[in-house]
């Protein structure tokens, strides 16, 4: 009809699709998305698992901002916001059990369909770099999932914390920098929450979420991995003409020829997670976390659990190499595998290494994880605690200083102050603490705490207390050990020794 305009005949619904359609555009692109032919042999139960993870993606981030509108990233309050949600607000621990389940179900999940990618060969030509996105979203589904273990903020997620910060400062060169970045300082506080927070939330959902969508991409673009066949060998001359044949000629659209078993799939997966929820609850928080509570075993979510029984059975002088050379390699060979084995056979039946490799590899993740649940390893709290003193820190010091000294490395106070040049960084050095506080002080700053420093007047007897200040009082440069004697001689009579410099109030009087 001449002059007809689309959009101003027809029911008000119609008008304004119309309407919206002709700003926005978007019908085409969908339909090429839905109506896109597949292989028929895509059509399968083997390829539920990618449209799985994606439907937990969306449940994470759907859960995640209800919960973000109740939790509260702060140090003194992280701990009670997540006991409100528990036992406070109707459906709350609900809420919370889907998010924490559903974060199990979709690394369980990405890590299957990576397998299933893999056996299939679906990461070489033309897909090499399909598999290389799919990476990275498997780093960013474990990032989330630590990251969201340490928002518990409870005795795991602190003492977790002190775990990855010691890892990370066994980096050479620049482990220091590392922790500091990492921790948002020297010391986990506020600031720490804080920044787990933003990588939780900000960071590292919108880097999935952009690696996702450029991974869907890929996937509309270069078509669904055909059934691997024996004797169908991927060529780089040859394998797109033969994909076409097969997805055009002898394809089938994906909606709703494949789309189905998709939906079904995704549907069960979210049902599995609501009755996980609903019968286990939600994960933690455990007890308040507790810098003082030294004698602690954390352990991570279960899929890091395998971590510890590795640690627990490799030698001592084996760990760091591991902790910091095995990831690095893992990655690299996920990433070079297309670069290097980019054609060739698909089928499994005829890459008998390759399934070995998957069957391997799920043993020992499956007896690994269950060895973690019991295995007796704990983590190297005691990083400096069991370094000998420098003998020049302990010479001429009286029967109750070296006491002092005793509980000085008992109580693994080096793990935060460092004497000698060695130790933590949590804390100041305590090489010349003496010049710095008074004996009152520091019997206040023992017992009472302050600043980053937690109270120790209920984990110290009093003649522990005393004997620590008496060996930290002689922390001075150029101790002498009847300097404190001369010193309160001199000033029961007003006076000051003449061939010396006393300090008073943090003022240093000159001799005369």
């Amino acid at each position: 009809m001449p002059g007809y305009i689309p959009g101003h005949h027809g029911p008000w619904y119609r008008r304004l699709y119309d309407w919206l359609e002709r700003r926005v555009q978007i019908e085409g692109p969908v339909k090429d998305a839905v109506l896109h032919p597949v292989p028929k042999s895509t059509a399968s139960w083997w390829y539920v698992f990618g449209s799985a993870s994606l439907t937990l993606l969306i449940l994470q981030v759907v859960t995640g901002v209800l919960l973000g509108l109740v939790y509260q990233p702060s140090a003194a309050h992280a701990w009670g916001s997540l006991q409100v949600l528990n036992h406070q607000l109707p459906l709350g621990w609900f809420l919370r059990a889907m998010h924490g389940w559903g974060s199990n179900f979709m690394v369980a999940v990405v890590l299957i369909h990576m397998a299933q990618v893999f056996l299939f060969g679906a990461y070489k030509f033309p897909r090499e770099l399909t598999w290389i996105v799919g990476v990275f979203m498997l780093l960013m589904t474990l990032g989330m999932a630590f990251t969201g273990q340490v928002l518990r903020w409870d005795q795991d997620a602190y003492w977790g914390l002190g775990i990855g910060a010691s890892i990370m400062g066994r980096v050479p060169l620049i482990g220091g920098q590392l922790v500091h970045i990492m921790l948002g300082g020297p010391i986990i506080n506020g600031a720490t929450l804080t920044r787990f927070f933003a990588l939780h939330v900000f960071i590292i959902p919108g880097t999935l979420l952009g690696l996702t969508a450029l991974h869907v991409w890929m996937v509309l673009k270069l078509g669904i991995n055909e059934w691997p066949m024996p004797g169908r060998v991927v060529r780089r001359e040859t394998y797109i003409e033969e994909y076409n044949e097969l997805s055009h000629k002898h394809g089938i659209p994906f909606v709703p020829g494949a789309v189905w078993k998709d939906l079904f799939f995704s549907a069960a997966i979210i049902l599995a997670v609501a009755i996980c929820a609903a019968i286990f609850g939600p994960f933690g928080p455990k007890g308040v976390p507790d810098p003082t509570i030294i004698n602690t075993v954390p352990k991570p979510d279960f899929f890091f659990l395998w971590i510890y029984s590795v640690l627990s059975f490799l030698p001592p002088e084996m760990e760091t190499p591991f902790i910091l050379i095995a990831p690095v390699v893992a990655v690299a060979a996920l990433v070079a595998l297309p670069l290097i084995a980019g054609v060739g056979e698909k089928s499994w039946w005829r890459r008998p290494v390759a399934v070995f490799m998957v069957m391997f590899l799920a043993i020992c993740f499956g007896v690994l994880t269950h060895l973690g649940t019991y295995t007796p390893w704990s983590p190297q709290m005691t990083a400096w605690s069991g370094a000998v003193i420098p003998a020049n820190l302990l010479k001429d010091r009286t029967p109750l200083e070296r006491k002092g000294a005793v509980v000085f490395q008992a109580k693994q106070c080096r793990n935060c102050h460092s004497v000698g040049g060695l130790g933590g960084m949590r804390g100041p050095a305590l090489d010349d603490v003496a010049t710095r506080l008074t004996e009152d002080q520091l019997y206040r700053q023992v017992l009472l705490g302050g600043g980053n420093m937690p109270a120790y007047g209920s984990a110290l007897s009093p003649a522990e207390t005393t004997a620590l200040v008496k060996y930290l009082i002689t922390l001075r440069p150029s101790y002498r050990p009847q300097a404190q004697d001369m010193s309160r001689q001199v000033a029961g009579q007003g006076g000051v020794p003449p061939d010396s410099n006393v300090q008073r109030g943090g003022t240093q009087i000159p001799p005369k």
